[in-house]
């Protein structure tokens, strides 16, 4: 059987914390935690936010570990619409990532999130 993208965010087995990006910059100011953009390269190249450090979501579970190696650091998640956040955020859970959050909202409310 097949499932649609709306079938497979609302089956995501774990509570996802949304935020949204001002919410997230807040935090991260006071945690020093990790902005993580799941965009494809080519994405993030043609409208980069620069506090954020760009992992595509194709290849998250082989490079995130090489940048953050504790589970309970703070890691806050976005991309273009939300998407690919929410399933990169699942992926890392079941990494064993216990302190993920997803950035909810346009890339460019982050973008002034981040510049602000």
């Amino acid at each position: 059987m097949l499932i649609d993208i709306t079938t497979r965010l609302a089956n995501i087995p774990f509570p996802l914390r949304c935020i949204t990006a001002k919410e997230a910059m807040q935090e991260i100011s006071s945690n020093h935690g990790l902005l993580l953009d799941v965009r494809e390269p080519a994405e993030a190249a043609s409208s980069p936010v620069e506090a954020a450090l760009n992992i595509p979501r194709g290849v998250i579970e082989m490079k995130v570990i090489e940048k953050c190696k504790d589970a309970k650091f703070p890691i806050y998640i976005h991309c273009a619409s939300g998407i690919r956040a929410k399933l990169a955020a699942e992926q890392l859970m079941n990494m064993g990532y216990d302190n993920v959050s997803v950035v909810t909202c346009s890339i460019g409310d982050i973008k002034q999130a981040t510049d602000a």
